[in-house]
């Protein structure tokens, strides 16, 4: 069994080496890393219920001027980086009287789109998108934060444009290219994300990244950033992209529904969600299945006319390059074999739709194979 260190950096070195994404420190288990999705319970006795072990372990990367947050609210988010530029975000957080941290490794190098195995819808919309909102969607850990970090360094590769971030706690340390960048972080730089966006509209910026729609003061501000000419990212806490606009929703009384419906349809670009898959490469480990939807009229239409129940549908039945349920985006998954038939189906929305695309795209290829056969004469 091995010891215990006496210091959290150690336990963060390490992994870089297991390529581990999270690090999970609780009373009544031993330290536990989550490698390719699943938790591994490493070799280190378990944190005794009554010990204090991870309030010591802790006390030496929580900022000092932010301590204080955590003693009045029972939790804190910041970031911290090592020597050699790996990053982490951190969550401490009471529980049962005692401190527990969830610890995420944020790499240092940005991935591109080919690295995150993301349509070229993605690539597309950084390209040419020159105002309004694009939200990517998901639940806690599904990668959001890293393909919205793709997509402004795209920008920030190929355009002569002013970006502005507002993370809490910065993530990806971005470095100016052809860009000009500002990164923000919550409890260090400002104090909320709306305050951060009613400033960066003051700071002439073409770009602004908000690191999470987390409240309506939040969304209205980005909403209103969108319709004034500039390109806001953000990120939403929901399962697929119908839910994001509901939940958007749920942050205003009803009497205000019509006005944010208004303002989305006006503002809204295009919304992206989620989820990853365990990749049958183990070099790769997780891959994403996506959904699109794109700000078409009709989708603008049926934001506006509170017609969020037709937009799957729209979705399944768009002609659009870019736009795709997760159904679809399964079955490709499946086609270019990144991921097993049966891992697709565990996480297909409708399993009977799934295995239809899937022999709809092998008929597809077995046509193509008799067509190349018959022109060469087979």
């Amino acid at each position: 069994m091995q010891e215990m260190p006496n210091s959290i950096i150690p336990l963060l070195e390490v992994m870089k080496t297991l390529d581990a994404s999270d690090l999970h420190m609780k009373t009544g288990i031993t330290p536990t890393y989550r490698i390719g999705g699943h938790l591994r319970k490493t070799d280190m006795p378990v944190i005794a219920p009554d010990s204090r072990l991870i309030e010591e372990l802790m006390s030496e990367i929580i900022p000092e001027n932010r301590k204080h947050i955590y003693e009045e609210r029972g939790s804190l988010d910041f970031a911290h980086m090592l020597p050699d530029g790996d990053r982490f975000r951190v969550n401490i957080l009471r529980a049962g009287g005692h401190m527990h941290a969830a610890i995420r490794r944020v790499k240092a190098i940005i991935p591109n789109f080919e690295e995150l195995h993301l349509p070229p819808i993605y690539r597309k919309l950084a390209e040419e998108t020159n105002e309004g909102l694009i939200l990517c969607c998901g639940v806690t850990g599904c990668g959001k934060s890293t393909t919205m970090a793709a997509m402004v360094d795209y920008i920030n590769e190929t355009k002569h444009v002013h970006i502005i971030s507002i993370e809490d706690p910065v993530e990806y340390s971005f470095k100016p290219k052809q860009s000009i960048i500002s990164q923000r972080e919550i409890g260090l730089d400002l104090e909320t994300f709306a305050d951060g966006l009613r400033a960066a509209v003051r700071e002439d910026p073409d770009v602004i990244f908000v690191g999470e729609l987390r409240d309506k003061e939040t969304v209205l501000a980005a909403l209103q950033a969108a319709e004034t000419g500039h390109v806001v990212f953000g990120t939403l806490h929901t399962a697929d992209t119908m839910q994001s606009l509901t939940r958007m929703l749920e942050f205003f009384p009803r009497e205000q529904h019509d006005f944010i419906r208004s303002a989305l349809a006006n503002g809204i670009k295009a919304v992206t969600a989620q989820r990853l898959l365990p990749a049958i490469d183990p070099k790769i480990l997780r891959v994403p299945a996506t959904e699109v939807l794109l700000a078409e009229m009709v989708v603008k239409e049926k934001i506006r006319e509170g017609e969020e129940n037709d937009l799957p549908a729209i979705i399944s039945g768009s002609k659009h390059a870019g736009m795709h349920n997760f159904t679809v985006s399964l079955a490709e998954l499946v086609e270019k074999d990144l991921v097993y038939l049966d891992t697709a189906m565990q996480f297909a929305p409708n399993r009977e739709q799934l295995m239809g695309h899937v022999r709809g795209i092998k008929a597809t290829a077995q046509t193509l194979v008799h067509r190349v056969k018959r022109t060469d004469g087979g």
